[in-house]
């Protein structure tokens, strides 16, 4: 097999096995015209290219790593979320010692860390807790006469620490998907090329026949109906958030 390390397909990795899975539908759907017209369409043929569409999947969202990488980032959101209360405190401590911190809540960073932790921004998170945290150690001596105490301040720092390491976690998963997909690009120029074929067969197939089918089987229609339905999925995932 060739071992081609240079892309031959027009989108996103992950996207390709999905863009292939709706070719692979419709081609099932098709089959006996597709027998009719080439002996070399035969059952093995789809169930080959299903094969393939698997090993896809697999290669650029590894079960294992997408799993932990979920359960990574659930971790990071629920740490973020029980920020708050000890931010609505530390606000309040600010209020009673305003006379002695020449600062306010927003200058302080509070207001913009819950954005950040209301947008699940575990990044600017991470960066405005950090901010947070150095002015509550600017100010210590007025915000422990205030009632500031070590629980809280603890609390604040074990947070930027998880999710820091988490970050961390999360940009391995990252890097090594990466990185295993540009080592098996192989694979996935094999997929698109038994694409390739089904989609131009469909074309011919139904040009003059059934029109309406050709869309089906032209690459374009289905990557943007990918992104369409993944567009869909993301939307629908932060309205029930």
């Amino acid at each position: 097999m060739n071992m081609n390390q240079t892309r031959n397909y027009n989108c996103k990795n992950e996207e390709l096995p999905v863009i292939c899975g709706y070719a692979a539908f419709t081609l099932r759907r098709d089959l006996k015209d597709f027998q009719n017209y080439s002996p070399k369409f035969s059952e093995d043929y789809a169930a080959g290219f299903e094969v393939k569409i698997t090993a896809a999947t697999e290669l650029v969202n590894p079960k294992t790593e997408t799993a932990e990488s979920k359960a990574i980032t659930a971790r990071m959101y629920a740490t973020a979320d029980g920020l708050i209360d000890s931010l609505n405190r530390l606000e309040g401590y600010l209020k009673l010692a305003k006379a002695q911190i020449p600062v306010s809540a927003a200058d302080f960073g509070i207001p913009v860390l819950r954005k950040k932790i209301n947008r699940r921004d575990t990044e600017g998170v991470l960066q405005n807790l950090r901010l947070v945290t150095s002015n509550v150690y600017k100010y210590n001596q007025p915000l422990t006469v205030a009632g500031l105490n070590d629980s809280l301040m603890a609390h604040l720092e074990n947070a930027a620490a998880s999710i820091a390491a988490d970050n961390i976690a999360q940009y391995e998963i990252l890097t090594r998907r990466i990185e295993l997909v540009k080592n098996n690009v192989y694979v996935l120029n094999d997929l698109y090329a038994q694409l390739t074929e089904i989609c131009e067969i469909g074309k011919i197939l139904y040009k003059q026949k059934a029109p309406e089918k050709v869309k089906e089987y032209t690459f374009n229609y289905l990557l943007k109906k990918v992104r369409h339905d993944s567009k869909n999925t993301t939307d629908k995932n932060t309205t029930t958030e």
